[in-house]
């Protein structure tokens, strides 16, 4: 059925029936036959990390998204995006940076001055339509979305700390 739908001309190919074994399967036969990446649907925990540095580049959980949409709204400041890795072990955070250079401690001011917690990497800022790769001499700027990577959870108070504008800030 595969090659009757010419899987080597699809840029994504995704599985998500509730057969894991059936996502998997699929997802490593349309890599085989071309498709250019594949993404897998996985109810048992398991199965993600077995799956992990195989041929499938993406594979999603139920219970992983829903950690990371539950911490997106626990998080303090202007977090609105939060993914849960390495088992929960470590985080990807999306923030909105807010303010100007006298009430933010990120707004107009370069990476390398930003004091981040330890384990904490900026990955890439998100300007409009831009994506940023992070580097010492990208300014933050009013309204910017900085991805960032937290590889302690201990941190991640400060990291919301750090993008809580002052109380001055209107």
């Amino acid at each position: 059925m595969l090659a009757e739908e010419h899987i080597d001309q699809v840029d994504l190919f995704i599985a998500v029936t509730n057969d894991d074994e059936a996502n998997i399967m699929s997802a490593m036969l349309a890599k085989r036959m071309g498709a250019k990446k594949v993404m897998v649907l996985i109810q048992r925990r398991a199965y993600v990390d077995l799956v992990q540095g195989s041929v499938i580049d993406i594979a999603i959980s139920p219970q992983q998204a829903t950690i990371s949409a539950l911490l997106s709204h626990v998080r303090k400041a202007d977090i609105v995006g939060v993914s849960s890795l390495r088992r929960g072990v470590a985080e990807a955070i999306e923030a909105v940076a807010h303010g100007d250079e006298s009430t933010s401690r990120v707004v107009g001011r370069v990476i390398d001055e930003i004091k981040l917690p330890p384990g904490t990497i900026i990955g890439a800022v998100v300007r409009g339509n831009d994506v940023m790769i992070a580097n010492d001499n990208l300014r933050i700027e009013q309204g910017d979305h900085v991805i960032m990577f937290l590889t302690d959870k201990k941190f991640i108070t400060d990291v919301e700390r750090l993008f809580q504008p002052s109380p001055f800030f209107l």
